[in-house]
């Protein structure tokens, strides 16, 4: 049965209060943190190179001993650490298991660090890596604020909702992260030390939160929420349980498979989910039909959006060393062994990462998969908010047969590229490409037909089916062939898919 941690309390979210006003006296927060250690320290820090840190930490007064202390895992003696963190007192700190004496100095027993995602500084909770120190993971390891989670963060739509789960929260970052756009925040996990660490991590930031403790999807069995984020264990590899934050014991991609099949579930009318996730690429099959084969036949407007694929040799080492093994170790090669005798035997040629988002409709399910593997800046929420609301018009639009009579306009950001390379008589045009500059960056590769019809397209000027009809008579026909307009609506719907034209 889930277990309600909302009332349980511990000796961790107790101390919170005093913590809180001893890292606001020192300035322990992200903007202070980099100002202090300065831009080449503070990439070390990003690094795991502790020396550059350690270097600069020393002028830094109080703030400087909290950055050796809580990020490098430095051993300090007692009385430094005790001005650092007043008011709170060490014994009360060493008793809830935030440090550990050793001998007569005191060193951090957790991970805890400053995290500004767009709403100022939050402090997050978590059990010390091996970023800094040499040390092996236990199978209960609460991960802190990692690649992934940060990468999660950026990819989450914002906009104001009521409610919020964070499925598999973790440390709880994804959950104070929705504290900032949501009335009210649901987070689960089936680690316990997660939630006790979760619980103060709340409390630290003074946010309330809902925690329950389960598997999956039974502590929130029956409710429905207007967003979903999950980073859940979606390792692949052998059912197997190593490490709760990553491991699922469901073989290959099954616990991906199982959220994203499963989360359509728990959106309310016009709900959104967003999460990260892994497949497996097979020989001779098509990774966008086996993630689309994970979906319900109605109800769910979908974006599948791969940012990565990995070969498996450079997977398992990957996931070896996050673990803090030495591939060069006799145990971790049997472990190696073993991951890849399992991709062997499901013909697996690679692995493919990236993030889905589902949006509740009322019809049939629609999928676009798509390759974003390319660099851009720009943080995918809002991009994911704007895919659907775009989708929504697209299906409207054709519902009520409302494009040919639509006006559309050129994205301030999209820009016309060609790509010339010098042959025997000149420049050859070998490519040209719409672009979009700003969001994803997508890039679609047009003809003169379509550079012509987007160079039409105004808010004051012809809806598309006379654009068309211009478009036929300056080409000779003089008349719109059924394949001609059928091409056509194509290519626009995928320009006002990506965002390079919109409607009016």
């Amino acid at each position: 049965m889930p277990t309600n941690r909302t009332t349980t309390g511990s000796l961790l979210t107790a101390l919170c209060p005093d913590l809180r006003a001893a890292l606001t006296r020192v300035g322990y927060d992200a903007d202070t943190l980099l100002e202090a250690l300065g831009a080449d320290a503070h990439a070390a820090l990003g690094r795991s190179e502790p020396v550059p840190v350690r270097r600069a930490a020393r002028a830094a007064g109080a703030l400087g001993t909290l950055i050796r202390l809580l990020l490098l895992g430095d051993a300090l003696p007692e009385r430094e650490v005790a001005v650092a963190l007043a008011p709170l007192a060490i014994d009360r700190a060493v008793a809830a298991g935030l440090l550990i004496r050793d001998g007569d100095d005191v060193r951090a027993a957790l991970d805890l660090r400053p995290l500004d995602a767009g709403e100022g500084t939050r402090w997050i909770l978590s059990d010390l890596d091996d970023s800094m120190r040499r040390r092996t993971l236990t199978e209960d390891h609460v991960l802190g604020v990692g690649h992934a989670s940060l990468s999660l963060l950026r990819a989450t739509p914002t906009r104001r909702v009521d409610s919020v789960l964070d499925l598999g929260t973790g440390c709880g970052v994804q959950a104070v992260h929705a504290a900032a756009y949501a009335d009210r925040v649901t987070a689960t996990d089936v680690n316990t030390r997660a939630l006790w660490l979760a619980e103060a991590t709340a409390a630290l930031n003074e946010i309330d939160i809902e925690l329950l403790e389960g598997s999956w999807f039974d502590p929130v069995a029956g409710r429905r929420f207007d967003q979903v984020v999950a980073n859940p264990p979606f390792v692949v590899g052998p059912a197997r349980i190593e490490h709760t934050y990553r491991d699922s014991g469901i073989a290959l991609d099954g616990a991906s498979e199982l959220v994203i099949s499963q989360a359509p579930d728990l959106l309310a009318p016009g709900g959104t989910a967003a999460m990260l996730a892994a497949w497996v690429h097979v020989d001779g099959e098509d990774w966008r039909q086996r993630v689309s084969s994970w979906l319900p036949a109605h109800g769910v407007d979908a974006w599948v959006v791969q940012r990565d694929v990995a070969d498996p040799a450079l997977y398992v080492g990957t996931w070896l060393r996050d673990a803090g093994l030495d591939p060069r170790d006799p145990a971790a090669q049997a472990r190696a062994e073993q991951w890849l005798d399992a991709f062997t035997a499901a013909d697996v040629d690679g692995i493919g990462f990236g993030f889905v988002y589902l949006h509740a409709i009322d019809g049939p399910t629609e999928v676009l998969a798509e390759d974003l593997t390319h660099g851009f800046d720009d943080p995918l929420g809002a991009e994911a908010t704007a895919y659907f609301a775009r989708s929504a018009w697209l299906r409207a639009a054709a519902r009520e047969n409302l494009v040919w009579s639509s006006r559309f306009v050129v994205d301030p950001a999209t820009a016309l590229e060609r790509v010339y390379l010098h042959g025997e008589y000149g420049w050859d045009q070998q490519v040209a490409r719409l672009h979009r500059g700003d969001g994803p960056r997508w890039q679609h590769e047009v003809d003169e037909s379509t550079i012509a019809l987007v160079a039409g397209m105004r808010a004051d000027g012809l809806p598309l089916e006379e654009l068309i009809e211009l478009l036929a008579l300056a080409h000779g026909s003089g008349e719109v062939t059924e394949e001609f307009a059928a091409d056509a609506l194509s290519v626009v719907a995928g320009l006002v898919r990506h965002g390079l034209v919109r409607p009016v």
